[in-house]
């Protein structure tokens, strides 16, 4: 019987594995095995914190609101309490950028759901 050695095909997949651990650390790119460790639990991250992005960008809004909402003497969950009941339907990620680059739009919304809030209290 023939001797068949590891071939073509075991090469290229190792070679793949180790052209996606290009940038590790020590031997998690130049060794094989430690490669594929590597490799997997840096795509488990990946995919982790692709999902741990998303509060992480809510959250920031959330303090930009609240920088906003402070200048104009309210706290974030009053602001967010008075666009509810004024019925005004802005997104957290839109009131944030309004806020960062809109001062002025920012201040009119709020003195809108502030007259409006008023208007269905009395």
């Amino acid at each position: 019987m023939t001797r068949v050695k590891a071939g073509f095909v075991t090469h290229r997949r190792h070679h793949k594995v180790l052209a996606q651990t290009k940038g590790h650390r020590a031997s998690r790119h130049l060794l094989y095995e430690k490669a594929q460790e590597s490799w997997i639990k840096a795509l488990s991250y990946a995919y982790a914190h692709r999902r741990e992005r998303k509060g992480d960008f809510r959250r920031l809004w959330i303090q930009r609101i609240n920088i906003a909402a402070r200048a104009q003497g309210i706290s974030y969950s009053v602001l967010m309490s008075l666009f509810r009941r004024a019925g005004v339907a802005v997104n957290r990620k839109m009131l944030a950028d309004l806020a960062v680059r809109d001062k002025a739009a920012f201040d009119r919304l709020l003195a809108q759901a502030r007259d409006k809030a008023e208007a269905l209290a009395t």
